[in-house]
């Protein structure tokens, strides 16, 4: 294999790894934004104040799903239930935490119409972003093979590796809509 093949090698494994990231990325958040179902995932993110160290909700307490619209977090140390309060209430995720003095339950109200509408918008603007950054990649990338046909990579091979490029592309593209078509199933579903 010669150095200018070696190359373009190199540039296509990274841009999938990179590709794969922003779907990575988009997973992560699209399984923030909820369903009208409960899901402890709803809480990643949300940092509580641990004696003075910004701690994840994950460590401080046990977060478990009584029923389908129903997140129940139970601290380790009581002392902790007005800080975790404080948190969900500061995250904006939309929840209003209910403290019975021993745990905190999180009622997830029904999704109306309008509510599913702007969670499908947001959805969708996830989507974009991990678009505009899968072209982003393409375009660096291409960008590379550009500088390698100056430095002597052969026209026919910088095509040949643009066109893997765009494929890869393409293919990734694919991957969002399906995970967006899917999440917005989930969102509209009754």
């Amino acid at each position: 294999m010669s150095d200018t093949a070696a190359q373009t090698e190199k540039l296509l494994e990274q841009a999938e790894q990179q590709m794969r990231k922003a779907i990575q990325h988009l997973e992560t958040e699209l399984v923030k934004i909820r369903a009208g179902r409960a899901n402890p995932n709803m809480l990643d993110g949300i940092v509580v104040d641990y004696y003075g160290s910004p701690t994840p909700i994950q460590q401080v307490g046990n977060i478990s799903v009584t029923d389908a619209r129903t997140l129940t977090i139970q601290p380790w140390e009581k002392n902790m239930l007005q800080p975790i309060e404080r948190a969900i209430i500061n995250s904006n995720i939309g929840l209003t935490p209910q403290n019975d003095g021993n745990l905190i339950r999180l009622f997830l109200p029904p999704l109306t119409e309008e509510r599913r509408k702007e969670l499908v918008k947001r959805v969708n603007g996830e989507g974009e972003h991990s678009k505009v950054a899968i072209r982003n990649i393409r375009r660096d990338i291409i960008e590379q093979i550009k500088k390698l046909q100056k430095d002597g990579l052969s026209e026919d091979a910088a095509k040949d590796t643009e066109k893997e490029v765009q494929a890869q592309t393409d293919n990734f593209i694919r991957q969002i809509d399906k995970h967006l078509e899917s999440k917005e199933k989930e969102i509209m579903s009754v």
